[in-house]
């Protein structure tokens, strides 16, 4: 699975959108947010201050950062942006392009399954 495959018109038969095109989504958003929620937990582990929440004061222990880590990248994923947790430093830019990522899946999917609806229409 790939980008390119999300970018890559795929004829369907009689349907627009494939329940194939529906679970590579979801694989695709799965891989990226726990992508994501690594960088920024293998960042903390290394003494980078990236996320400010409750768990970054008192007693924190690798399953509270493992929690916020991917809380925080689903969050950004999915532009919800609760604001509980606040990235700071080098976490902004990671969570810039995170963010972007997050606009751009949905958007090639959305003209991807245009796309095919025009050329079964022209056809």
């Amino acid at each position: 699975m790939s980008m390119q495959s999300l970018l890559t018109p795929k004829r369907t038969k009689g349907r627009w959108v494939s329940l194939d095109n529906f679970f590579y989504l979801i694989c695709l958003y799965a891989t990226i947010l726990i992508a994501f929620g690594l960088i920024y937990i293998i960042l903390d582990l290394n003494g980078h201050v990236v996320l400010i929440d409750e768990t970054s004061y008192g007693g924190i222990n690798f399953l509270d950062r493992l929690a916020s880590g991917f809380y925080f990248s689903a969050v950004t994923l999915f532009s919800l942006g609760y604001g509980d947790v606040i990235p700071v430093g080098l976490g902004r830019m990671v969570a810039m392009v995170e963010a972007l990522i997050g606009y751009v899946i949905p958007t090639a999917f959305v003209a991807r399954v245009v796309f095919n609806i025009d050329n079964k229409n022209d056809q």
